[in-house]
This record gives C-alpha cells, structure tokens and sequence, in this order.
C-alpha cells in the first residue's frame, strides 16, 4: 500500500515553507520512549535531532523486535518496529561515551547545540563530564532537560523507573480495569506507555518554554521531568474528584466516573461507545434510540439524576442496543448528533475514512528498506507545517557527516575513532 508524504496543510509546491523550529540544534543522549518521543516532535516541527547512541547497540528499542524493518528475517539486518515510531527525523550518531574520546566529541556537540535531552539515571552522565553543570561551562545557553522515573529530589530519586512501575504508583491503574466483583476485575495498566509518551509530551513543551526565556535572559536551564510526576499530573479529574469529593476513585469499566451514559454498550454484532456529555445529547440519544420516555423519566432528565441511578439507566440502554448492529446504531446516532462509534483495532484504524483523509499513515525513505511506512504528526500548523525528511535512521548512519560537518574532525581522525572503537 503507497500512503502519501506530503507535509501537513503544505503550500505551492514551488515554495519551501520555513519550519517552525528551523535553525535549532538537538542534542539527543535518550533513548526508549519518553526522551526520543519528545525529541521527534522537535525534529517534526524543523529541528535538526542527532541522536547519540552507542556504537555496536544502539538504542535499546531497535533490538525489541520481532516484528522488524522490512527485509529482515531475525532481526539483526535491521531494526524492530518498536524504535521507527519515535525516531524519524534525526541523525544517528554512534559515540562511546565512556570513553574519554567519546565524552570529548559530545562536549563539543553540545557546546554548538541548543537543547541537551538526556534520560539516564540520577547522576549517570556526570561522570561522564556531561551533565548539566559541566555542559553549562561550555554552553551557557543551553537547555538541558532530565528525564528520569522519580526527578532529581526526592526520597525515590535514585531509583530506576519504567512505565509500568509508575502506572501502578502514580493511581493510574487503581482507575483503570473492571470494577471489583465484576468478571475480569483487576487492575490494568494502559495498552501503551503512556506515561512515558506523555512525559516526552511535557518535555517538548518544557523545553520550548526554555528556549522562549532564553530569549528574553539569554541563559539556558536544566529541566527536571520526573515520570510519577507526570502520571500523577494527568490523573486530571480523577484527582479533583478525590480532592474535593474525598471518595477514593475505583475501577469502573469504561464508565465515566463524572457523567452517564458514556461508555461502551453490547450490540447485535459486537460492541459500540456512547458519549454522552450533557442532558441536550441525552435527550436526543433517547429520541434517537426510539425511547423518548427516558428523557422525561425523573430519574434520568437531569445529569445528577443519571448518576444517582446509573445501573438502571446503563441497564435499559444495553437492552436497547442489543437489538441492532453498530453500524445501523452509529449511522442513526451520527445523524442525531450523538457522540458514538466504533471498537476499532488498529487495522480497522488505518482503514477508516478520517484517518486516511487526514494522512495519518505515510512512507518515509530508509536506507536499507526503501521506504516503510509511518505513523505522522497529529500536529497541523498552517504557517509552518511538519514535515518529513527520512525513516529513522540505521545506526549511525549519520556518524561522519556529523561530526566532519559540526567538529571539523579530519577523515584521518574519524578513520583512528572507528578502529578504536569511539565510533561507528
């Protein structure tokens, strides 16, 4: 299947419009998930991303296979799945750094860059000589931002954090999973890391932030990200129910804890969600569903009236439902102005007619593969829009270009690295 690589609400043609971010340069020392989604949005958005990674491995997820690149039968022609969906729009660049060669070549990279993103543990790059306050010596503008799983304080500090772990701690999924005592009951974790997607998301706003101070101070800053912190901030109204309300909140299905109906409901062929924000879409999702009485039943005309008799209400809707198929209960819903749809999964995803329309699904060129496809930017910008440059790239893939171009370091030189092993 080809899928279109035009950039996001493109101009003519003929004009190359300028990228919002263009002209920044980024440091990139993470890996796995939070630290490189952060830094792809930055590439997305125009700037330049180098990617450090060790010579020989290179970032974690490239091995978390299968499946693989296209063209790869076992995996070690080619990289997993996993890491070409956070890593498009950069230059690798393999470096050693724990050798004292390897450490001199990234001090220089970050004394011409403008953004440092790192994720090791608390600590981890300063004996490297690249932590902040050294790479602050040579770069007074920089911003350097730490992601970690617990910050830089804190009793926790030193601990190793994963998204899952942080998942569990920070109440994510004493709210997610079947109520006790219904089939199923349990805590569960979110079907991707969400934690860290969501904290690379706060650390591309954190360092824009930066830059913009920058700006105005002319002086960079460390940020300090720390996973719980941001599972605990995106608790949302789950936290200010408790808050205000002080009832711990439970597991309750795909039910809202705030509003009714609004979750999923059994159909005559499978599933379908019903979201109902306000008593106007209530009474026209009773009219709609051929039951208008609900809408004059005292127990369910008002918002607080529905929640207070939510089981009978959720009971006679699912009654209702089960009767038709999805498909004829979305088309009526739709037409209605209710909100609802389908359970897609995600091959059913890449098929719907609003993804395809609104080019979610691209081809990048890549080195070994060709092209493969990708997963664009929901991001639309109509000044500056993203745009996409290449795949992910192999393992440094970009190593020479990189440090030729930025350090001036002679091919001689970079011939001795590579037989040292400092680089690839």
């Amino acid at each position: 299947m080809k899928h279109s690589m035009a950039t996001h609400n493109s101009p003519q043609a003929d004009t190359a419009p300028a990228t919002a971010l263009g002209g920044l340069r980024v440091l990139d020392l993470s890996r796995v998930l939070a630290g490189p989604w952060a830094s792809q949005t930055l590439g997305d958005l125009g700037a330049e991303i180098i990617k450090v990674e060790r010579p020989g491995e290179g970032d974690d997820t490239r091995h978390w296979g299968p499946p693989y690149v296209p063209g790869s039968v076992d995996g070690d022609s080619a990289d997993a799945a996993y890491f070409m969906c956070t890593n498009r729009n950069k230059k690798s660049v393999a470096i050693d750094i724990s050798s004292s060669e390897g450490q001199a070549l990234v001090r220089k990279l970050a004394a011409c860059s403008d953004v440092v993103i790192e994720n090791f543990k608390l600590g981890g790059l300063a004996r490297y000589g690249l932590d902040y306050d050294s790479l602050k010596a040579v770069n007074p503008g920089l911003v350097y931002c730490s992601i970690t799983g617990f910050g830089q304080t804190g009793p926790y500090a030193n601990r190793p954090g994963y998204d899952f772990l942080v998942q569990g701690m920070c109440g994510l999924m004493s709210v997610t999973g079947r109520a006790d005592g219904s089939p199923g009951a349990g805590p569960l974790k979110v079907g991707v890391a969400l934690t860290d997607i969501l904290t690379g998301m706060y650390a591309s706003t954190a360092i824009l932030a930066a830059l913009r101070a920058r700006d105005i101070t002319g002086m960079g800053q460390h940020i300090d990200l720390a996973l719980l912190d941001v599972g605990v901030a995106c608790l949302a109204n789950q936290n200010t129910n408790y808050l205000y309300g002080g009832k711990v909140p439970g597991r309750m299905g795909n039910e809202h804890p705030n509003t009714t109906p609004y979750q999923d409901f059994p159909t005559a062929d499978g599933h379908m969600i019903v979201a109902v924000g306000n008593d106007g879409q209530f009474k026209r999702f009773c009219i709609a569903a051929g039951r208008p009485e609900w809408a004059e039943d005292e127990r369910f005309r008002l918002h607080a009236a529905r929640l207070e008799n939510r089981e009978a209400l959720i009971s006679l809707v699912r009654a209702r439902t089960r009767e038709r198929t999805t498909q004829s209960w979305v088309a009526t819903f739709e037409q209605a102005g209710v909100p609802c749809g389908p359970i897609n999964t995600i091959a059913d995803v890449f098929q719907d007619a609003q993804v395809r329309a609104r080019g979610m699904l691209i081809d990048l060129p890549h080195r070994q593969a060709g092209e493969v496809p990708i997963v664009a930017s929901p991001i639309r910008l109509s000044g500056t829009p993203v745009q996409y440059h290449q795949a992910p790239p192999v393992l440094g893939q970009d190593t020479r270009a990189v440090l030729q171009g930025l350090l001036d370091v002679p091919t001689a030189a970079l011939d001795h690295l590579v037989e040292q092993g400092v680089i690839q």
